[in-house]
């Protein structure tokens, strides 16, 4: 049944008509445990070459080898998994088979040939994206701060639904006192029409207010009024299309990298499932702009400053979108500065000469 349908809506021109499950084998899966680190093989051992941090604090964030009296670092050497020995040609993902979720002694230490060697207990994780797209996207703030002297905040947004509100709030209001800002959009897997983005990264300054105590504030106070750049990528979409379409709308800022994506045809709604187990989107709501023309479905928004993210580069740790953005971001700042904070004008005096 899930045939049929996939042949009679696959010339259907709409990205969010989708088509999946159906009756197909599921094959057993196994859970292999993951320690949140990159490898490299060096004197006949897996050495850890980089150890991801997470927030252990946060359930989502756990990094297995960060937990408290772990501490194992990058340089230590894996040498034995529940007391078998590992060593390369072995595969070192293959002593961690059925182990996410369970305790696992692991025997590390500073030496290939495991003198002075400690064991420590870890609950390897059954996925550690999360912590990888943490790194990065914490990577590429220290990168902004570092290229802009501390002056341009970053903010990553995955999606326009749940993680997209929950990086806004966190990292835009965190960097209220930065002069400018790059949203970065790119990988964004839409969700709502996030609206409300749109509105706080316009907000214009309209007063100050002098503290009895402390440094003068602005009204609005959760605000950055200097200029803003988004970057986008073609794997960018829904609503993460809207976003940058709204951001150039409104005028907030210039959108830097490559055309989004493509898919505002949404939907709000699916039909039940099919028989066999299957499913189809049910496209139920498409955008249109003021003008009343039809816009972004299956052309995208296109970038005023178009950047190709080049893989050679990226590899040897330069990201050429992110590096285009503080280059506009700041040429911003050059032709348009910041006024320079005011200060508040001498405090009247309502006594009159000569009064008592």
């Amino acid at each position: 049944m899930n045939y049929l349908f996939t042949e009679m809506l696959g010339n259907i021109t709409i990205g969010h008509m989708f088509v999946g499950g159906g009756d197909v084998p599921e094959p057993k899966r196994v859970k292999t445990g993951l320690l949140g680190a990159d490898y490299s093989v060096e004197n006949g051992r897996y050495r850890f070459t980089h150890v991801y941090d997470g927030e252990n604090w946060n359930p989502k964030l756990r990094a297995p080898l960060t937990q408290p009296g772990v501490n194992v670092h990058a340089g230590d050497y894996l040498l034995a998994v529940n007391g078998r020995d590992v060593r390369p040609p072995a595969d070192v993902y293959s002593f961690f088979e059925e182990t996410a979720g369970k305790q696992v002694v692991l025997k590390v230490g500073a030496r290939s040939d495991g003198s002075g060697s400690r064991e420590v207990i870890v609950v390897p994780v059954d996925d550690e994206s999360s912590l990888r797209n943490y790194a990065w996207i914490e990577g590429n703030r220290r990168k902004v701060d570092e290229l802009t002297g501390g002056r341009v905040a970053y903010v990553y947004l995955p999606d326009t639904y749940a993680g997209g509100y929950t990086n806004f709030n966190r990292y835009y209001f965190a960097q209220v006192g930065k002069d400018a800002a790059i949203i970065d959009e790119r990988y964004n897997g839409g969700g709502d029409i996030a609206d409300y983005i749109i509105d706080y990264l316009r907000r214009p300054l309209l007063s100050y207010w002098n503290m009895r105590e402390g440094k003068d504030i602005t009204t609005p106070i959760e605000a950055i009024f200097g200029p803003k750049v988004m970057i986008i990528n073609e794997m960018a979409g829904s609503g993460g299309d809207a976003l940058p379409w709204m951001f150039r709308k409104t005028g907030i800022g210039p959108l830097v990298g490559k055309r989004t994506w493509g898919g505002l045809v949404g939907h709000y709604t699916n039909p039940a499932d099919l028989l066999d187990g299957g499913f189809t989107g049910t496209p139920d709501l498409a955008f249109y702009n003021p003008n009343g023309t039809w816009d972004v479905e299956n052309h995208g928004v296109p970038p005023d400053v178009e950047t190709e993210l080049d893989p050679q580069a990226a590899r040897a740790g330069h990201d050429s979108q992110l590096e285009r953005a503080v280059e506009v971001v700041m040429d911003l700042l050059k032709k348009n500065p910041l006024p320079p904070a005011p200060h508040h004008p001498a405090f009247p005096n309502y006594q009159k000469a000569g009064a008592n």
